[in-house]
């Protein structure tokens, strides 16, 4: 087992670079930062459209959402990688297509954490908004979205821990993350497959178990930043009844 990791962790950790191309652990984390990045914009939008008074929005993005959460990723992987080229003409690399289909594929499960933040905040700081003369937009942007983002943190970094998992499936169409990095040391060692993979599945261990442990000391925080709210709030409404 130490020999395994002595001779492999470097090529586990960072793949090849810098004498060629980046891969490991160090790509998993890229894709994923990335995919969190790009898939959080596209997810508050569908969120908005969910929550929004327009019917069309609304039924437009709930198949979008059902969609994506219906179909196996791996299979939108295949689609991305295979189909597409097809379609347009033009090769799509694998780093691309396992960006694009994290990215849809994400923001699917981003739009309903965020829906279910906004619908957790009271009705009455939407009625009192309208009230006092603010837009729709305006209300949206300047009252719910702050506190329903704020409460939903730990969400979305746990939507981060998902996705450093799920880019493993990545190893399908050959892009060089940590589980295809593992395959290539198990495919020129041939004899350590316990070895190889027991340090893989223990690489995955350290890195979601220390985002995990962030992410219930964020929401304990939030927590405590939560009560004089939640205080005020049952004040508020004691004072009106």
């Amino acid at each position: 087992m130490f020999e395994v990791i002595e001779t492999n962790a470097r090529f586990l950790l960072i793949g090849s670079y810098p004498n060629g191309p980046l891969g490991g652990l160090a790509l998993t984390l890229i894709l994923s930062l990335l995919g969190l990045a790009l898939a959080f914009p596209l997810g508050l939008m569908l969120a908005l459209c969910r929550v929004a008074p327009f019917a069309v929005l609304r039924i437009v993005s709930g198949i979008f959402v059902y969609v994506m959460r219906g179909i196996p990723l791996v299979m939108l992987i295949f689609w991305s990688y295979f189909l597409v080229p097809r379609l347009t003409g033009h090769a799509v690399s694998a780093f691309t297509a396992l960006l694009v289909t994290l990215v849809l594929y994400q923001s699917a499960y981003l739009c309903e954490v965020i829906r279910a933040g906004i619908d957790a905040l009271p009705k009455g700081q939407f009625e009192a908004s309208r009230s006092l003369g603010m837009t729709y937009g305006q209300t949206i942007r300047m009252v719910i979205l702050p506190q329903s983002l704020f409460n939903m943190l730990p969400s979305l970094l746990g939507q981060f821990v998902g996705l450093v998992k799920d880019t493993s499936i990545g190893y399908v169409i050959s892009v060089n993350e940590l589980t295809f990095s593992a395959q290539q040391i198990n495919n020129s060692l041939l004899t350590r497959p316990f070895e190889v993979f027991f340090l893989l599945a223990l690489t995955y261990f350290v890195v979601c178990f220390s985002l995990t442990a962030g992410v219930n000391f964020l929401e304990r925080r939030i927590s405590r930043k939560s009560v004089p709210t939640n205080a005020a709030l049952e004040v508020v409404n004691a004072s009106a009844v």
